[in-house]
């Protein structure tokens, strides 16, 4: 019974932060660049704490082959 619990507890967090990504517009158009996949991943990874005043961004650089 303790991993129905724990396994609803960790659903309902993912489907507040999907829910949080798509109040934000994160669903509209398809990630154009790498950050946006990742402020996206962060977003439904905090879940509710977006509710908490928590608007995590991400950056990240792609690494540029050497020349």
């Amino acid at each position: 019974m303790g991993s129905r619990v724990v396994s609803l507890v960790v659903l309902v967090w993912f489907v507040a932060g999907l829910v949080a990504a798509g109040q934000r517009g994160y669903f509209n158009e398809p990630p154009a660049e790498c950050s946006h996949v990742a402020t996206l991943a962060v977003t439904v990874l905090a879940g509710p704490l977006n509710y908490m005043g928590m608007n995590p961004k991400m950056g990240c650089t792609i690494p540029q082959p050497s020349s």
